[in-house]
């Protein structure tokens, strides 16, 4: 097969469509022929040589895909050779075939195609298990989205409020803040021009925000704190603004506030196996229905993967940017 490979680490350039050996299914593995993989943030950090596969993974990036069912590991089953899927991964997506254990595949939702549905996994088991099963948020309450047209911050607007909570984003352009308003956010922050603790504070009459979902860690930590309500919580899924800051400890007492950092892709397969149940159980019936929808930027051939990694470095994109195997 071919498969995305990265010989020495470097820029998007680094990135090369490869011949290499076919994936075989373990115990309790399928494998799949993948139809499109989505571009992730890790993806860049692992060209860049800052981000390993755990072991075991496989070295090619990509952290998820959709496709077909082309073999059964012995131990599986539930699942058939051409059941049409998606899945969430520790690494292969950007290859024509990948191996991954059962207990992390997704049907392909109704009323998506099997492309378009590799646009879902990362994305809703990241915001799924960090915003409802870390942070718990509730009906009623505030959810600030830092980058909100990103992968990550479009599916958040959609979740937070097929359940009833507010949701308040920032983003960089009065475009992006327009794609995010049109997805039901209902405060718009344009992070160029405006300060978000004192935009979040003058919104919900002082009160804050009760989540905060956080992709940048340091350079907004102080400031993240300052914006979260009473009984607050900030859950810090990236660091695209440095992995070290001050916490004025002080100011989270006082608000009996609690701060979360996780990340996926390194979880062991027991809980990535709970995460996608419960995306199975709570996101793909929204789904189904119309009321959330992968929001796909562009498809890019995935022999071309560099290019694609140019779009996401220039921040130029809405949703997701799609890898589509020949």
């Amino acid at each position: 097969m071919h498969a995305i490979t990265i010989p020495e680490p470097g820029g998007p350039e680094a990135l090369v469509w490869d011949e290499v050996p076919d994936p075989e299914p373990g115990e309790g593995e399928v494998l799949i022929e993948v139809a499109a993989s989505a571009v992730n943030r890790a993806d860049l950090l692992q060209r860049l040589g800052y981000y390993d596969p755990p072991p075991s993974a496989s070295p090619y990036p990509g952290l998820e895909c959709s496709g077909r069912i082309a073999a059964l590991g012995p131990g599986v089953s539930g699942w058939a050779v051409g059941d049409e899927v998606c899945a969430l991964l520790s690494g292969g997506g950007y290859a024509e075939k990948v191996a991954v254990p059962a207990g992390q595949l997704l049907p392909v939702p109704t009323g998506l195609d099997v492309r378009q549905a590799a646009a879902l996994p990362e994305v809703a088991c990241t915001v799924w298990s960090n915003v409802f099963m870390i942070a718990h948020l509730r009906p009623g309450e505030t959810l600030l989205v830092h980058g909100g047209s990103s992968g990550i911050g479009t599916m958040a607007i959609q979740l937070a409020k097929a359940v009833g909570a507010k949701v308040a984003v920032t983003a960089g352009s009065k475009e992006k803040l327009d794609h995010c308003a049109a997805l039901g956010a209902d405060i718009l922050v344009n992070y160029r021009e405006q300060d978000f603790v004192e935009e979040i504070k003058r919104a919900t009459d002082g009160a804050g925000a009760d989540v905060i979902l956080d992709i940048m860690g340091a350079k907004y930590l102080e400031r993240n704190v300052n914006a979260l309500a009473v009984n607050g919580r900030l859950a810090i899924i990236g660091l695209q603004g440095g992995a070290k800051g001050e916490l004025n400890i002080g100011v989270l007492l006082g608000k009996r506030a609690a701060i979360s950092a996780t990340s996926l892709r390194a979880r062991p397969a027991d809980e990535k196996t709970a995460i996608v149940a419960a995306v199975r159980e709570h996101v793909w019936p929204l789904v189904a229905a119309g009321h959330v929808r992968p929001v796909i930027d562009r498809e890019v051939p995935m022999s071309e993967a560099a290019a694609a990694h140019q779009v996401l470095e220039e921040s130029g994109h809405v949703g997701k940017v799609l890898l589509v195997a020949p």
